[in-house]
């Protein structure tokens, strides 16, 4: 069996190397360079506080693998479980997270319903009096995705997957029934008994060439590294104000890594063509956000670096993963999920080619035909 996988992100990479774990032919193709993308501009967050089955099964099902990461790849990634907090402004968001933690809690986390003093107990510099309500879970944190990336490759390259960059997919060809056969390249058709969309930004125009229309769309989010006026400690969790927007965790020696999305205007991107800078006005609105709540970014603090991404998005910000027309699995749309969920997600996929079905996870939910019924799955409430 040979399987292309295209798409060379950590998605891409995680389902290569459980392909190849199965002892599968594996081409992985890459238009660019391996974690050249969305994977290189992730904050690296692992979580298990979501606000739907599918998506805390998901988690649940890649903590292994991020736990014991440089055990099993021979490379240390950073992966620290400093834990997330979640703060909740209003009373309905304040439900929503009670709600969560109870679900997380039955598919087996660890997740804690907060008061707004206790959330300070675990970060002291943020101010209680904004919020109503928190929720904090002990398993989560975050990790490098470059480093992880490095760490996918190296052992693809001991299981002889054949990793070619600067390859973009041009075309997949179906047989007469209906099945993948082949793709093409600038160079070379290559023929293949299937094919993983892990193409990130790029999903929905890989899925159109075998007439899939999927409602997967890039969405820019925003990135600082920031040296604030009083240092992170670097055991304080990843913090999200959920009812504005904004994040901000620990980095390296007292610096911050400060994100989120504001609401307004959400334009869908070219991904062969977008602005990969954070932007002044951005930049002065998530510094003044973060400077409300908490004691870390005054007046003194300093931007280091920043830049802008591409969020895979779907309407519900879940993601696709289903063999949508014989050979041709979908992994993508994770809507900033990506990282975390890769480990999971490469395990299914492999499952789906080799035997037929997934077993890991119930990944019914993640089915395209979700889109076109009034049944389809609730929303991701919990997204940063």
């Amino acid at each position: 069996m040979h399987v292309v996988v295209v798409g060379g992100g950590i998605v891409g990479l995680s389902c290569a190397y459980s392909l190849a774990e199965r002892g599968v032919r594996v081409t992985l193709c890459e238009q660019g360079r391996l974690g050249g993308e969305s994977t290189q501009r992730a904050a690296g967050g692992i979580r298990t506080q979501f606000s739907t089955r599918v998506n805390v099964d998901l988690s649940l099902a890649s903590l292994d693998v991020w736990a014991d990461f440089e055990g099993t790849f021979g490379v240390d990634i950073g992966h620290r479980r400093t834990g997330y907090l979640l703060l909740a402004r209003e009373a309905s968001t304040a439900a929503n997270l009670r709600e969560d933690v109870s679900l997380q809690n039955e598919r087996g986390g660890e997740s804690r319903y907060l008061d707004p003093a206790q959330a300070t107990d675990l970060a002291a510099g943020i101010h209680d009096e904004p919020f109503v309500a928190a929720a904090y879970s002990p398993l989560d944190g975050f990790a490098d995705p470059n480093l992880a990336t490095q760490g996918y490759v190296q052992a693809l390259d001991r299981r002889n997957v054949e990793l070619r960059t600067r390859t973009p997919v041009t075309d997949v060809l179906l047989d007469g029934n209906g099945a993948v056969r082949a793709v093409e390249t600038p160079d070379e058709r290559i023929p293949a008994d299937a094919v993983v969309d892990a193409a990130g930004a790029w999903a929905g125009r890989l899925a159109a060439m075998v007439d899939v229309d999927l409602p997967i769309v890039p969405r820019r989010r925003r990135v600082l590294v920031v040296e604030p006026e009083l240092p992170v400690p670097e055991d304080a969790p990843l913090v999200i104000d959920l009812d504005t927007g904004l994040y901000f965790r620990p980095e390296r020696a007292g610096d911050a890594l400060v994100g989120g999305h504001f609401g307004g205007a959400d334009p869908v991107q070219n991904p062969d063509d977008y602005d990969e800078e954070p932007g002044l006005d951005w930049t002065l609105r998530a510094l003044e956000r973060a400077s409300e709540w908490t004691d870390y970014f005054g007046d003194r603090t300093r931007v280091k670096r920043g830049w802008a991404g591409l969020y895979a998005v779907t309407p519900d910000h879940h993601p696709v993963v289903e063999e949508v027309v014989p050979g041709f699995v979908v992994a993508a749309g994770f809507s900033g999920h990506g990282f975390q969920h890769a480990p999971a997600t490469g395990r299914i996929v492999a499952e789906i080619a080799c035997d037929g079905k997934a077993s890991l996870v119930d990944i019914d939910p993640l089915r395209s035909r979700r889109f076109e019924t009034d049944d389809g799955l609730r929303d991701e409430r919990n997204v940063a």
